[in-house]
């Protein structure tokens, strides 16, 4: 099976309006289309039809149990090209009061967040291959964005960026 990457995800939400604003005004997705009980959205720099899918279901939803006895999805992760953009990304998740974790998995330097309905989702780094040693793969614990940024620098590609910046080449 040829998968390349996920096109795009769907949500269940208590109020679509609320939650697409959330994720135009933090991570900065546009609205694609729109109806009264569902919004499309696309990030940024996304040549899909649409990225994320948050459909309506009402105030009155329960909130997510996955992780707590029993199934569901944990998290969606968006890569960022760059380890400023992770930093920039940091900025506007703590300023929404969305941001809940940031984690150094070695090769992947992730942020975790929360959006209105308490959804969890990540947007991550990950290293180039060519940056990848022992080291790097050995490490886990809490991440330090600003040694990341001294280490590997502000505006390396990384892994997933690389690929798209030289298919687009």
């Amino acid at each position: 099976m040829p998968i390349r990457g996920l096109n795009h995800a769907v949500l269940w939400v208590r109020d679509c309006r609320r939650s697409a604003e959330f994720y135009v005004d933090v991570l900065e997705f546009r609205i694609v289309h729109s109806t009264a009980k569902s919004v499309f959205l696309q990030a940024a720099d996304s040549a899909n039809d649409h990225d994320l899918g948050l459909f309506e279901i009402g105030a009155a939803a329960a909130g997510s149990r996955a992780g707590s006895g029993e199934v569901g999805l944990y998290h969606l992760a968006w890569e960022v090209p760059t380890l400023a953009d992770l930093r920039d990304c940091a900025e506007r998740l703590r300023a929404a009061g969305a941001l809940v974790g940031a984690t150094d998995h070695g090769t992947t330097k992730g942020l975790y967040a929360k959006d209105p309905d308490g959804l969890e989702f990540e947007v991550c780094w990950l290293l180039p291959p060519e940056l990848v040693d022992d080291e790097a793969q050995a490490r886990r614990g809490e991440l330090d964005l600003a040694a990341n940024i001294e280490q590997y620098g502000p505006h390396t590609l990384g892994a997933c960026a690389r690929i798209g910046a030289v298919q687009g080449s």
